[in-house]
Order: C-alpha cells, then structure tokens, then sequence
C-alpha cells in the first residue's frame, strides 16, 4: 500500500491536499507539520491520516534504517515559513532551504517521488513571469529562500530519475487558511473587515496602479490541489511551473465578489504603506505555457467564481453555523 507524506499538513494547502487524497479514497497519509500554533489543528479534525509526525521527529524517522523511511512512496513537501514579512534569515533558511534540502536528497536515493511549494515570491519585482532565470528578483528572504532552492533542485538534480516537481503557486486563496492571520488571502481579510465594520479596506494607488487597481493572480486553492494531484498521477514529468490562473485581476474585483456574494459592503482606500515601498508586488500574472505543454489542461476558476465558493465555505464553517 503507498504511503504518502505530506508535509505542512496541518497548514493551508497541505490540509487541503490531504482531504483531496481522502475523497479519492486515500487514507495512508502521514502529516508532518509544526504545531506549536495548535489552532492548526482543525484543519486536520476532519481528515483521515495514518499518522502525524512533528517535523523535526520526521527528518530523525528518515534517518532511521527500518519504519516509515522504508514504506514512503511520495512527498508532496508544503511545509515552509511563508511569511513574507519575516526577516530571520538564519530561521528561514533554516526552516524552508535546509530542510527541503534533506527531503529532497532523501527522495533522490531511493527514487521516491518529490513534488514540493515553491512561490511566486522568487519573481519578485520582475515584470514577466516565466520560469527561466533572467526573470527571477526576489524581493524578501522569503522569495529567496524559495529561489535558492529551485536553483539548487535545476543544477543538482538536471537528469535524475526521481520525479521532482517545484510548484511556483500565486495567489491561492480559499478554505482552511484561518490560522495565517496577516499572510491569509486578501479575500479573507475583506471578509472579515466587512463582516466587522460593513467596509473594506484596499490600499491606494501605487507603482502606477489607481486605487485597488493593483494586480494579482489570485488561484482558488482547489484548483492549486488539482495541479498537484496530477503530476502524482503522472510521475514520469518533472520541472518548475508556474502555478496561477494566467489571468491577473485586481484588488478591486476581489472586493466586488466578497461584497456581491453579501450583497453589502462599502470599499475605502488607505495610504500604501511605506515600509512596503520596493518591497511589494504591485502586477503578478502566471505564464502557464509551461505547465500546458506538460499536459495539464484543466481549466482554472476566476475571481468572481473562486470568492463566491470560498464565502459559501466560510458562511457554512462559521462557528455559529448549524447551531
């Protein structure tokens, strides 16, 4: 029987791959994840796993001779530090390079699958997103550290056998990221301040960009489990791909579809922040030719459907709901 490891499993993408794996019938799951947050924990409650490993105790499993480094048939690694605010560079290269860094090698000795989060972040202030070098300036440690180790995976590992996926995901938005606070999706942040305050906040003009014009992909999460459920199901392709709708859409359409899908909601504009200044993607949009020619052709949900979905989500996951 396959056992697949997911790591940052209790996390946002990680919690919802797993529950993909449940209803294709998967169970023989291992999560492994960092749960000194321990509000994490209700993005498992509903998830049927085989066993949860701390993170530092799975890499001490792996080097074990017998047990769990013997039965493993895939990783999906989506544990990482993603804050993008945090500037401990020893913490997070720590946590995202160093460690990924050990799956990976792990994975390559024994010819086990490894598909693995990169992010967007590695772009950084480019204007075109393609997944070629000459288009990749982080702006963080955190798009470093994400840049470093595609770098690392493209140079060490050109030719090897084992599957090895780097999915370079936009902005995924969508169920089961409650626990991010401040890194959650801005479709989360404008429901809450709707539901808060009746109004929703967008930053001013900026880089050129009018109020709330500023640009994202924004990927609804289902869509970014898709994706990587595919490349499981297809182990012979490997690469770095972009992962995003293709289509940017601005700040302003996410607030429209949280305030459609209320039917209310007034929307302000606050001064960009200063300490964002040379630091914040104003435009990303995801060049997917790649991952086409791969062969993923599903189609990917816009903004208007993705938010009406994901309020649908929350309104039925309120606490309150069904009380």
């Amino acid at each position: 029987m396959s056992l697949i490891v997911v790591t940052g499993g209790a996390g946002f993408i990680g919690s919802n791959i797993v529950q993909a794996l449940n209803q294709q019938g998967q169970s023989n799951i291992v999560v492994v994840d960092d749960l000194s947050d321990g509000t994490k924990f209700t993005n498992l409650a509903d998830c049927h796993i085989a066993d949860y490993l701390d993170k530092d105790q799975f890499l001490r499993e792996l080097e074990q001779p017998g047990g769990i480094s013997k039965q493993i048939t895939a990783i999906i690694h989506q544990g990482a530090c993603s804050t993008t605010t945090e500037w401990d560079g020893r913490y997070m290269m720590q946590t995202n390079y160093e460690y990924s860094k050990s799956l990976l090698h792990y994975c390559v000795d024994r010819t086990v699958p490894f598909i693995y989060a990169s992010s967007a972040a590695v772009y950084g202030g480019s204007k075109i997103f393609q997944e070629t070098p000459q288009y990749e300036a982080p702006l963080n440690v955190y798009g470093y550290s994400k840049f470093l180790f595609d770098r690392y995976v493209s140079t060490h590992f050109a030719g090897t056998q084992t599957q090895i996926v780097g999915l370079r995901y936009f902005n995924v938005y969508g169920p089961r990221e409650q626990h991010k606070g401040d890194m959650a999706s801005v479709a989360w942040h404008f429901r809450q301040q709707l539901l808060e305050s009746g109004a929703m906040k967008l930053f001013a003009g900026s880089d050129g960009y009018a109020d709330g014009e500023q640009r994202r992909d924004f990927i609804y999460i289902d869509d970014v489990v898709a994706v990587n459920l595919w490349f499981m199901q297809n182990p012979s392709i490997s690469g770095i791909y972009n992962v995003g709708t293709g289509r940017a859409q601005t700040f302003n359409e996410v607030a429209e579809a949280v305030k459609n899908y209320y039917n209310r909601g007034d929307i302000s504009y606050i001064p960009f922040p200063e300490q964002l200044a040379g630091r914040y993607q104003s435009f990303t949009e995801a060049d997917i030719s790649k991952l086409r020619l791969a062969g993923y052709d599903d189609g990917f949900k816009p903004v208007a459907e993705g938010v009406a979905l994901y309020m649908a989500w929350l309104e039925q996951h309120r606490p309150e709901a069904g009380k």
